[in-house]
C-alpha cells in the first residue's frame, strides 16, 4: 500500500516531535514536510533542534537532514504532503489564520492546537465517542470554497482523563460532576531541566485550563444540527486544574451525580464493554481496550500506567460510593499521546479509513 505524504506544522515542539516519533513507522502516513517558524527555515531538522530533543525515545535518523520549510510557504507544502498535523506555539487568532490558509489551499489540518475547537463546523473529536462529528466537514468544505481542504481538531489533553470513563454512563442522566486533574509539565511542553522550579512543587493554576475541562465535554457530547455542532445542555460540571512535578500523564480526580443511579458492578461492566470506531476498524493506534479498571487501591498511577498500549488507552480506579455525590473515581491518561499527538494521529487514521483524504 502506498503511504499519504504528511507534514508536521510546528515540527520542532514538545507535540511536533512526538508526532515524528509516532509516525516514523506509520502503516497508512509517511512524513515529507517538517515545517516551522520562518525563522528556522532552510535549516536540517537538527540544526533548528539545537539540542533541544526533549523526549526520552531519541530523535529518528530519518528526519535528523530533512530541511525545514517555512510555515508560510503553504505552497510548497502543499507540494510535498497531502494533508498536515499541525501544534504550534503562537497567539489564538495567528493559529486561525495558519490553518484556514493550508485547508483553503486544499490541504487538510489534523490539529492539535485550540483556536478552532469552537468554530461552529470544525469536528473536535475523540475517535472512540464522537465519530459522527465529521459530518460536519462536508458544511466547512461549503463554507470555505474547498474540495478537499478542512480543519479538524484534537480536545484539550486534560478531559481525555475523565471523559472517556463518564460517556458510557450518559445513558443514567449524569447530573453533576467535579474534577480535579493534576496536569504534568509535558502540558506545558517541558521537562524539569527547563523548568527546575517545577521540582518538588505544586502550581494551582493553569491559564484557560478550568473553562476548557468544564467546556469541552459538552462540545464532544453535542449533536450535529444544520452542518454546525450544538453542545449538550448538561451535566453541570466544575473543575480545578493542578500543575503537579511529573513528565507525562494527567490525573483526574473525579465525583459525579446521577439521575438513576447504577450500581458499581454496572459501571465496571460499561468501562469494560466500551469500544468505539477505532476499535471496529482496526486502526493501528487504537487501544484493544478502551478503558481499563485498576482493582487495587494504589492505581492507577502515572509512572506505572501512562503507557497503556502505547500511551492510547485510559485508565481508571478507585471506584466507589461518595458521602455527597454517588460515586467517585480517579482517571489517568497520556497527555502527550492520547490526550496530543497520538490522539491526533489517531483521528487521522479514521479520516483516512472514512475517505476523508480523497
Amino acid at each position: 500500500m502506498e503511504k499519504m505524504k504528511a507534514g508536521v506544522v510546528g515540527a520542532t515542539g514538545m507535540v511536533g516531535q512526538r508526532f515524528l516519533t509516532l509516525l516514523e513507522n506509520h502503516p497508512y502516513f509517511e512524513v515529507t514536510a517538517l515545517v516551522a517558524s520562518p525563522r528556522n527555515a532552510g535549516k536540517t531538522y537538527e540544526e533548528a533542534l539545537d539540542g533541544r530533543w526533549k523526549l526520552s525515545t531519541p530523535l529518528p535518523e530519518k528526519y535528523k537532514k530533512m530541511v525545514i520549510i517555512s510555515s508560510e510557504d503553504v505552497e510548497t507544502v502543499g507540494k510535498l504532503c497531502s494533508f498536515v498535523f499541525c501544534a504550534v506555539n503562537m497567539k489564538k487568532d495567528e493559529i486561525k489564520e495558519l490553518e484556514y490558509k493550508y485547508a483553503k489551499a486544499e490541504i487538510p489540518v489534523v490539529s492539535n492546537n485550540s483556536a478552532h475547537r469552537w468554530t461552529p463546523d470544525v469536528p473536535m473529536v475523540i475517535p472512540e465517542i464522537n465519530p459522527e462529528h465529521l459530518e460536519v466537514i462536508k458544511a466547512q468544505r461549503e463554507r470555505l470554497g474547498t474540495k478537499r481542504g478542512f480543519i479538524a481538531v484534537k480536545p484539550n489533553c486534560s478531559i481525555q482523563a475523565y471523559v472517556p470513563e463518564l460517556t458510557p454512563l450518559r445513558k443514567y442522566g449524569i447530573k453533576e460532576v467535579v474534577a480535579t486533574t493534576y496536569q504534568a509539565i509535558s502540558g506545558a511542553g517541558k521537562t524539569f531541566n527547563e523548568w527546575p522550579e517545577m521540582i518538588d512543587n505544586v502550581i494551582p493554576y493553569i491559564g484557560g485550563e478550568e473553562e476548557k475541562s468544564e467546556q469541552e465535554p459538552l462540545r464532544v457530547w453535542g449533536k450535529v444540527e444544520n452542518g454546525e455542532i450544538v453542545k449538550a445542555d448538561g451535566p453541570v460540571i466544575t473543575t480545578q486544574c493542578i500543575r503537579v512535578p511529573v513528565t507525562d500523564g494527567h490525573t483526574a480526580a473525579v465525583f459525579v451525580k446521577f439521575e438513576n443511579k447504577p450500581t458499581k458492578e454496572q459501571i465496571l461492566e460499561d468501562w469494560r464493554s466500551f469500544k468505539g470506531l477505532p476499535q471496529e476498524l482496526g486502526l493501528p493506534s487504537a487501544p484493544e481496550q478502551f478503558v481499563t479498571y485498576f482493582e487495587e487501591d494504589n492505581r492507577p498511577q502515572a509512572k506505572l500506567d501512562r503507557d497503556i498500549y502505547g500511551g492510547m488507552g485510559v485508565t481508571a480506579g478507585r471506584l466507589r460510593e461518595d458521602s455527597l455525590f454517588d460515586y467517585k473515581f480517579v482517571g489517568l491518561a497520556h497527555n502527550t499521546l492520547r490526550g496530543a499527538a497520538g490522539g491526533a494521529v489517531l483521528i487521522a487514521e479514521l479520516l483516512y479509513r472514512l475517505g476523508y483524504f480523497d
